[in-house]
């Protein structure tokens, strides 16, 4: 499971080859959320609160790289690191 970002304890990360709808997987310790890429709905899964909201605002200014990176593990190719959320 590539990784692609981690911030503030989230690791973020996409599968090779994944299911659709394009998404990526968001892990804060024990838990963890598949959010949908287009409208971050959270697919399966929680995050606590405040958590989702920052998984949520690191998307929204990424949304452009995370479906560059959904095409990438569609064609199995090496994902690009994200910059995290400051």
């Amino acid at each position: 499971m590539p990784r692609v970002s981690e911030f503030f304890g989230i690791v973020v990360y996409m599968y090779f080859n994944d299911h659709q709808p394009p998404h990526f997987h968001a892990e804060y310790g024990d838990d963890e959320a598949i959010y949908e890429i287009e409208t971050l709905e959270v697919l399966r899964g929680e995050l606590p609160r405040r958590v989702n909201a920052m998984v949520a605002e690191w998307a929204l200014l990424h949304r452009d790289e995370l479906r560059d990176n959904w095409v990438r593990a569609r064609q199995r190719v090496e994902l690009r690191r994200i910059e995290p959320l400051d």
